[in-house]
């Protein structure tokens, strides 16, 4: 992260040190997953506080431009249905985000395990759907930046302990200038089956594709059912 990354970012700094005493080093206890990006940890800070520790792989080499993406990116967005970055930490080898901790982990959790999915009612459905809906449209067009996502699925849908659905990972998410809702990529990322056929195929991604993968979602929140894509 170099000082042209560092302006615009308001967030505070934390020392590794702390990191480390907050999670017990990085102990399995604390272990909430891992993704493509590195593991992400449980802590708790002085006073109680829970914080989700997203720890970037020593191996992962896209990790590295992803971290900075997400840092550079989230860092200056701001709504309640996207997930809040509350700290960093860049300190020796160590590269660190740290979000608000989410209790209720991400919506598959609920949607496709057959205990957890008795827990969404309709009305509990149609309120994430909403949620999500909300931030999408803060993304696309009532942020300072316009930002496409590129990666939207139920697994980067945390939820909040009153079940609020918060917008998260945007590590592969790009800013668009100006009045331009499009753009061509050479190196398709994302997940199928959450992919508009114009991404997957030929590259271009757009506000368009976000809405695409939007639908997916909204049609295996409704159904409960995981895309085959």
């Amino acid at each position: 992260i170099n000082e042209e990354d560092e302006k615009g970012i308001d967030i505070p700094f934390f020392s590794l040190e702390s990191i480390l005493a907050a999670t017990d080093n990085f102990s399995e206890e604390n272990k909430l997953g891992r993704g493509g990006f590195g593991s992400v940890y449980k802590g708790k800070f002085h006073g109680g506080r829970e914080i989700a520790i997203k720890r970037l792989s020593a191996q992962s080499g896209q990790g590295i431009n992803e971290f900075k993406n997400e840092l550079v990116l989230i860092a200056r967005l701001q709504h309640r249905n996207l997930v809040r970055l509350m700290g960093y930490c860049v300190q020796g080898n160590e590269k660190i985000l740290l979000y608000e901790y989410m209790p209720n982990k991400s919506l598959d959790t609920f949607i496709f395990d057959e205990r957890h999915h008795v827990l969404l009612d309709w009305k509990k459905r149609f309120d994430i759907i909403l949620g999500i809906a909300r931030g999408l449209l803060y993304l696309h067009h009532d942020s300072r930046l316009r930002i496409i996502h590129r990666d939207l699925k139920t697994s980067n849908i945390l939820l909040d302990k009153e079940m609020n659905p918060k917008i998260s990972d945007f590590g592969l998410a790009r800013i668009v200038q100006g009045n331009t809702t499009e753009a061509n990529t050479n190196k398709v990322v994302g997940t199928y089956g959450y992919m508009s056929p114009e991404y997957a195929l030929d590259g271009l991604f757009s506000i368009k594709s976000d809405v695409f993968s939007f639908g997916v979602m909204m049609l295996e929140i409704t159904c409960g059912k995981r895309n085959t894509g």
